[in-house]
């Protein structure tokens, strides 16, 4: 399986890429690296990594901005690389949507056992900023959506709801974790927000918005993107 697995290594410092790099292609994962946070977000796009390697100390753009980019359009696993060993650090990065993190200096062991957690956990979804299914296209990068080809006007809540069930492709999001990160913690208990936004959504991504095809609902769960 090692050897299907794309890792993309995002840090500037030479000698740590050379270590990691050595490390990783000796078990077998494809690698990609980057010196930069723009070129880690650029790659990321072609590469498609099922898991991602991330400095914080980067000379472009700061490793939490990089972080909250990527967590934009995937939800693939995030491995921080820091100097910092903090607890607030840590809080601040796993909010930010950090998976897993490692101070510097760090043995290739425990990097190899931090990686092979989180494609487990991961279920080896690749990140590619594009879902596709049938007629529906969303681009997350862009923030673009098209049915048959012709664009689609979404409000900014409505998309964020799409992007949302998107970047879980194929699995059930409950009600209550999109209100949360939508609307926040006060809003778990107003289901009908969103009723009303995947409404919305039904009406302009399906065919037929009484029998959707696309957005499903999961009685008493809540929906899911096919």
């Amino acid at each position: 399986m090692s050897q299907e697995i794309r890792i993309l290594l995002i840090d500037d410092e030479a000698a740590i890429r050379d270590i990691i790099k050595i490390n990783l292609k000796s078990q077998g994962y494809k690698i990609d690296a980057a010196v930069s946070g723009q070129m880690g977000l650029a790659k990321a796009v072609e590469f498609h990594p099922h898991l991602i390697i991330l400095d914080l100390g980067l000379p472009d753009m700061n490793g939490y901005e990089v972080l909250k980019e990527f967590r934009k359009w995937t939800s693939v696993p995030i491995i921080i690389l820091t100097v910092n060993d903090d607890e607030a650090t840590k809080v601040r990065l796993l909010d930010a949507g950090a998976d897993d993190y490692l101070t510097k200096p760090f043995g290739a062991p425990e990097l190899l056992a931090r990686i092979r957690v989180g494609l487990r956990h991961n279920e080896f979804k690749e990140a590619t900023p594009v879902f596709r299914s049938g007629d529906l296209e969303v681009d997350l990068n862009q923030k673009r959506v098209s049915v048959d080809g012709r664009p689609v006007r979404l409000t900014n809540t409505e998309f964020e709801v799409l992007s949302r069930l998107v970047r879980e492709n194929g699995k059930v999001v409950s009600q209550s974790v999109l209100l949360k990160q939508i609307w926040g913690h006060h809003a778990e208990d107003q289901s009908h927000y969103l009723r009303i936004y995947i409404k919305h959504l039904r009406t302009k991504i399906e065919k037929d918005p009484s029998k959707p095809k696309h957005i499903v609902t999961e009685s008493g769960v809540g929906y899911r993107i096919i």
